[in-house]
């Protein structure tokens, strides 16, 4: 795949072309990726409510009936339940790794197998987060391994 990048002037607006045979699985991944960039998200803590851009956010998890989001230092409460998100965000990054948690497949550093038939997967930031079995066929085919 080639990239090229062209410089315009100021009151041009920007915009993106992608050239291709056929708009694959590959592409719509891509246009989708590009299209939700600026996507921002409330989070709450005890200082008060903050915007949240989805890049930032390593997974979301649900504790006690209360849906938390892990970014690289920081942990804000969200406001919508866990199959909200999910269906929200089903054509971005995010994938439902288990029955708690979402995860951005974005932040991986890496998978690895662990018991049981379960996956590892251990984030950018340090933290591992396990796939339960039967999210494991989805995520390989995600992740294409």
């Amino acid at each position: 795949m080639k990239i090229s990048i062209e410089n315009i002037r100021k009151p041009e607006e920007e915009t993106i072309l992608i050239r291709c045979y056929k708009v694959d699985d590959k592409i719509l991944e891509i246009i989708n990726f590009v299209k939700h960039q600026g996507d921002i998200l409330s989070g709450y803590d005890d200082y008060g409510i903050f915007q949240i851009s989805l890049q930032d956010i390593y997974y979301f998890e649900s504790i006690d009936n209360k849906v938390f989001a892990y970014l690289k230092n920081r942990v804000y409460e969200v406001k919508c339940k866990l199959y909200e998100l999910e269906y929200i965000y089903k054509n971005h990054q995010f994938f439902r790794c288990s029955k708690s948690v979402i995860i951005n497949l974005l932040k991986i550093d890496y998978v690895k197998p662990a018991l049981n038939g379960r996956f590892s997967a251990k984030l950018k930031n340090g933290e591992q987060i396990i796939i339960s079995r039967q999210y494991v066929t989805a995520l390989k085919d995600k992740l294409r391994i």
